[in-house]
């Protein structure tokens, strides 16, 4: 069932279109005016519109782009008793959705709501997915060092500046250079992006400047490449740290004139591209040791940014947890599941040397293996295997204090992990332990040892 509204100051064709309407089980409010559309349009909020292009008062097309100044995706059927040519691309214009002569034809027009509603659902699906997309894509975190780098994005991003993006692997670089993206006054047009050192060398060319059919073994067809195919809109060019010299060259040619040339190809091809590049090498390093080029580096450097690594933000970390752990059960891939205060606490802790991307993936291992309703610290201790460190010591062992505190704390994790090894049957533990099955039920107790779930 929709919500369908019906303007128009002939109060015949009002209660003739509302019959029809609610015959085929929609919803429907009239308004016999513009100005009484306005408010019925922002308490009922249809699906589809239907209004009369000539109405005393306020016309009909001054009322069409009122309404979609309310709402830009509102979908609106103009109605004319005296149809020309001009009316139907004038409400075009202005955003009608379609335009119907009277007399109504009732196959014509309920077939124009059909593709009318229709239309909306394709608005409301992209809109979803749109929302899911930016959703995978989200920057998370109110840090300090986060709102830096946010900050930064807001001020570079409408402009045409070229950005360099820095940072440790899986601190969320392509994120940043999405936002810049998306921010920016070339948001509708393509993101396009290459990972550079996931290309071999010898086909980097032609994966940025496309190639001509028969220039080299493979080249079946002609092909545009990175730069062509971003032409109005960006391209990121991730790891640039790994990009052949002879790459280096051409991109800088690119960047300085406007223009690619594909591989075999001899006309040159002009292209209007924002470049974002990022990296996790030091380039003036790489420009030490001849690998990298200075003056690319100058070209691309116009603005730095920093990405910092998860270590230096580590109060974002129960927000990135809850953010992943919704978009995982979001997905339906895993049972929802939330994560104690305690586990939280134990995961702010750690070092993270694989950033956001160990992280993500850490949370999804961690709903997915976890026992009980919610993910404990104990299944971060058990599960969470890579966060290993001095010799193969968690760093919860390693913050105790005193060595009596670490040999209970290492005594504790040891029996917890047994138990369940062991189905928490205590006789096979306490068998595999050479313990007695006293003394073990002593340390359960001691430990305040729970099976979860």
């Amino acid at each position: 069932m929709a919500r369908i509204m019906v303007v128009d100051d002939e109060d015949g064709i009002r209660r003739v279109l509302a019959q029809l309407f609610e015959y085929e089980d929609h919803e429907v409010r009239t308004a016999a005016g513009a100005q009484e559309a306005y408010g019925v349009f922002t308490d009922f909020r249809p699906d589809v519109t239907f209004m009369d292009v000539k109405m005393a008062r306020t016309d009909g097309l001054e009322a069409l782009t009122h309404l979609r100044e309310l709402d830009p995706q509102a979908v609106v059927v103009m109605i004319s008793g005296h149809g020309t040519i001009d009316t139907a691309v004038e409400a075009t214009r202005r955003g009608a959705f379609d335009f119907l002569e009277k007399p109504l034809d009732t196959d014509r027009t309920l077939l124009v709501l059909r593709n009318a509603l229709q239309q909306n659902g394709l608005m409301a699906e992209n809109a979803r997915l749109r929302g899911e997309v930016e959703s995978r894509h989200a920057i998370v975190g109110r840090s300090f060092a986060l709102r830096q780098v946010l900050d930064r994005v807001e001020k570079v991003a409408p402009t045409d500046a070229r950005v360099l993006i820095t940072g440790e692997n899986g601190t969320g670089k392509e994120l940043v250079a999405r936002a810049v993206h998306r921010l920016s006054p070339r948001a509708e047009k393509a993101f396009v992006e290459l990972n550079c050192a996931a290309i071999p060398s010898e086909l980097i060319e032609s994966e940025l400047f496309g190639h001509m059919k028969g220039s080299f073994t493979g080249a079946h067809e002609d092909r545009a490449g990175k730069f062509e195919l971003a032409d109005g809109g960006t391209l990121f060019l991730d790891e640039i740290g790994d990009m052949s010299l002879t790459a280096q060259a051409k991109v800088l040619r690119a960047l300085q004139e406007g223009i690619v040339t594909r591989v075999g190809g001899a006309k040159p091809i002009r292209v209007d591209v924002r470049v974002l590049a990022a990296t996790n090498k030091e380039l003036e390093e790489e420009i030490r040791g001849g690998r990298f080029r200075e003056d690319l580096f100058y070209r691309l450097n116009v603005i730095p940014l920093h990405v910092p690594p998860l270590r230096e933000r580590r109060e974002d970390i129960p927000m990135l947890v809850q953010h992943f752990a919704e978009s995982y059960a979001r997905e339906g891939a895993v049972k929802p599941r939330r994560f104690s205060d305690e586990a939280l606490e134990r995961m702010q802790r750690m070092d993270w040397p694989g950033n956001v991307r160990e992280l993500r993936n850490t949370v999804e291992r961690l709903m997915i293996l976890s026992s009980g309703p919610a993910v404990s610290a104990d299944d971060v201790d058990l599960l969470v295997s890579g966060q290993m460190k001095g010799g193969g010591l968690s760093s919860d062992l390693l913050s105790c204090q005193t060595f009596a505190e670490f040999k209970e704390a290492a005594e504790r994790a040891f029996i917890l992990q047994k138990l369940r090894e062991n189905d928490w049957n205590v006789s096979e533990t306490a068998r595999i332990l050479d313990m007695p099955r006293s003394n073990l039920y002593k340390k359960i107790e001691r430990y305040e040892l729970v099976r979860e779930g």
